[in-house]
């Protein structure tokens, strides 16, 4: 093949054979002859896991073809047989399962890649050149593959890098200008897959503030079905980069063939799910092109993010345990490790507060029994006070008013009260009314010529200026190193952006349409730099909810707030939700006044993540505080379960008026089970039926008994009976929630004695 590659710029050009000997040119014709047939044997590429297969192969004319997408065979020697099976014609708009399809050649249907070269030339042609694997360890290695214009100097990299036991592949593209001018990528798509089945199932998750991540399950019609976020910052808020295919009839939690994916990119995103002429799936997702034109100067490359999915041919239940344990171990930082409970001032004071109010509160996290204390929005801002979300944010000093001692005396004072102490920054963004936007209004994304639109009375900086990513390097470098002691960031994004318009790009010379992609480029450098210097420090992703929370991002961050959202029968959706994507130890789950249910359901519902309190403490009743007391401290028992553990969905809340979860160690020996009843509607006031169980032994015998149990009230569990696995994963337990019991957690152990 290779040989072919470098024969093809020769026939290109168009060798005047007159002008050789005879001799010569005949044996130049029968060299290429030669070449062509042996060009013309196809090159298979298989890109396999534990139990799936990705299986490109070359045609004739040396084009790379997706020719199987599911389940891996036992003898990959039948690999070269699998396209022979099929007979679709290139009659409709060409074929379509190319491995990376290109346009303005032989291709009129969606293209992953739209170029326009230096010359103008709006189209692209891409054949293979060479594929090598590169092996990391037993279980992650990365396939790479060459791809070239035959007439131009213009290369494409396709990177497939399989996680083998997770059933996880990570897909990017890179591309190179080789040609002596600029190329302006039109469209730069990370990935495109092809499935040849016949009844996909798209569930893509939608909403708005307060409302994100809801889940909205259709059939696939002939056409194309677009998921995509022009928003520029918050780029989840109205529609998120994860997604379920079904291949093969609707989602369900324990059968069937599922696609669970991610594009792991923290701006504008674009998702087409395509139902082909024959019926078949195209699927491609990547960077948005909207507004977003990309020049590409000679000798520059272009990665674009990736594109992270696993396949499960049991369900949504095993896709989700594989992305959950592909995260834990590769991605999510400290995905492995410990995190902090707390206590957050935020909706006890707001923006009200002085060094007196936060220094009780202190106290307050101390008797509670968590781990630290988060100062919230307002601690900042001096000429322009930060007193609400309309001046101050880009001024970050601490409000002499608030603060007189500074933060320096808060972490001192919070240690003193034994626990530790965090911190919340909105650094990417700033107030109109600041002194910072009075000395820099070049740093704000902003057109001059037009009014200023602002979201939460604020603008986005200009990150793709490497000035303001020095400053917003600085914001956090300077609290550090003022307070070395300083355990927590609380990150948030509260605004979108409009009129998108850099006057650093300006000045550059630089395309305005780089804005989009250059920014969160220049967030990431930042990201970078802090954790080189701060590698450990735990840092909360917020974005005035569930805006932002994607797998680029959790390299950086410990965890994300999913939604400002608290009211906890909302929350019970929500974290089922999220949990098709994420593991638990990356949500954050806050107890707060939101809601009417008492204490122990907005308890129960915040422990099947990563716990917080947003309350006063101090005005809690006696019985109230007790259990929350004794409630953080089982918390603190059974929480590597719900961080570490295998996760399984046992009752959708969108399908009855109760929801339970389960989360079971690796040896299956330990678990702890959560059962929610999300209704009060009559006749739907109780669990009349025995959840069934998952993830046990059934040659092992539990034990269960009830945890969580609020003062003065016994469990209805009988904790002296031991049951099989095998009965609980069939028969199952009933938790007995009804509406004097709304919430239940029940510990299971295995039982040795009686074995």
């Amino acid at each position: 093949m290779k040989y072919f590659a470098v024969i093809q710029p020769v026939i290109a050009n168009k060798i005047n054979l007159q002008k050789l000997g005879r001799s010569s040119a005949f044996f130049l014709v029968q060299f290429l002859f030669c070449l062509t047939v042996v060009a013309q044997k196809a090159v298979v590429i298989p890109i396999e896991t534990k139990e799936n297969a990705l299986i490109l192969e070359t045609d004739k004319d040396n084009r790379l073809w997706i020719v199987h997408n599911g389940k891996k065979l036992t003898n990959p020697g039948e690999y070269a047989l699998v396209n022979a099976r099929y007979n679709l014609s290139e009659a409709n708009a060409g074929k379509y399962n190319h491995a990376y399809t290109p346009s303005g050649t032989w291709n009129l249907s969606e293209p992953a890649i739209r170029v326009t070269h230096s010359d103008g030339n709006p189209s692209l042609e891409l054949t293979y050149l060479t594929h090598e694997v590169k092996k990391e360890n037993n279980n992650v290695q990365t396939t790479i593959i060459r791809l070239k214009d035959p007439v131009y100097d213009f290369l494409v990299t396709l990177f497939y890098k399989t996680y083998f036991n997770e059933n996880v592949i990570e897909q990017w593209t890179e591309i190179t200008n080789k040609e002596k001018g600029p190329v302006i990528l039109n469209k730069y798509a990370s990935a495109n897959l092809f499935f040849p089945e016949s009844n996909f199932h798209l569930t893509s998750f939608q909403g708005q503030y307060l409302r994100e991540m809801q889940p909205m399950e259709e059939r696939l019609q002939q056409g194309i079905k677009t998921v995509e976020s022009k928003l520029g910052t918050r780029a989840m808020l109205l529609g998120t980069p994860n997604f379920i295919v079904s291949l093969n009839g609707p989602a369900a939690e324990n059968t069937g063939n599922v696609m669970l994916g991610q594009l792991a990119w923290s701006g504008n995103f674009k998702l087409d799910f395509e139902i082909d002429s024959y019926k078949n799936l195209r699927l491609i997702a990547g960077i948005n092109p909207f507004a977003s034109e990309y020049r590409l100067a000679p000798g520059e490359s272009f990665k674009t993010p990736s594109l992270i999915y696993t396949i499960s041919n049991e369900g949504t239940g095993k896709a989700s345990r594989q992305l959950q344990d592909w995260a834990r171990q590769y991605r999510v930082l400290d995905g492995k490790g410990e995190r902090l409970t707390l206590l957050n001032n935020w909706e006890a004071t707001y923006f009200d507060f002085n060094e007196p109010k936060l220094t009780a509160l202190f106290k307050d996290a101390k008797t509670l029994g968590v781990d630290m204390f988060l100062l919230d929005d307002g601690w900042f801002g001096n000429k322009y006070p930060r007193n609400g979300d309309d001046a101050g944010l880009g001024d970050w000093q601490e409000n002499v008013k608030k603060l007189p001692h500074g933060i320096g005396y808060l972490v001192k004072e919070a240690k003193a009260a034994g626990v530790k102490f965090g911190i919340w920054i909105e650094p990417e963004m700033v107030n109109p009314k600041s002194e910072l936007y009075e000395k820099h209004t070049d740093w704000v994304i902003r057109q001059p010529e037009r009014p200023e639109k602002y979201y939460r009375n604020q603008l986005v900086l200009d990150l793709s200026n490497p000035e303001v990513q020095d400053f917003v390097f600085g914001i956090v470098d300077t609290l550090f190193m003022k307070n070395p002691e300083l355990a927590f960031i609380k990150w948030d994004c509260n605004a979108v952006i409009y009129n998108a318009y850099s006057a650093y790009l300006q000045a550059k010379n630089i395309p305005q349409t780089h804005l989009y992609v250059d920014y969160i480029k220049g967030l990431y450098k930042v990201l970078e730099r802090i954790r080189a210097k701060y590698p450990k420090v735990p840092m909360m992703l917020c974005s005035g909810g569930g805006g932002r929370g994607d797998y680029e991002f959790l390299k950086y961050f410990t965890e994300f707030w999913p939604s400002d959202n608290t009211e906890p029968v909302e929350r019970i959706f929500l974290q089922w939700n999220y949990s098709y994507f994420f593991p638990s130890i990356t949500i954050d789950c806050h107890v707060t006044d939101w809601g009417k249910q008492p204490i122990k359901f907005r308890v129960d519902v915040a422990s099947m993540g990563k716990l917080g309190f947003d309350i006063v403490a101090s005005h809690l009743k006696p019985d109230d505080l007790s259990f929350c007391q004794q409630a953080i401290a089982n918390y603190h028992a059974f929480k590597g379960l719900v961080w570490h553990g295998q996760q399984y969905r046992l009752a959708n809340p969108y399908e009855g008026p109760v929801a339970s979860f389960a989360y079971i160690n690796d040896s299956r020996t330990k678990g702890v089970m959560f059962t929610y009843l999300h209704s009060n509607r009559f006749m739907e006031t109780a669990t009349e039926k025995p959840i069934k169980l998952n993830g046990l032994d059934p040659l092992k015998n539990y034990s269960i008994r009830e945890i969580n149990l609020y003062p003065g009230t016994k469990s209805t569990i009988n904790t002296g009976s031991v049951y099989s696995g095998e009965f609980l994963m069939n028969v199952g337990i009933n938790p007995d929630v009804h509406s004097k019991r709304q919430s239940v957690i029940l510990e299971i152990t295995e039982s040795i004695s009686q074995k």
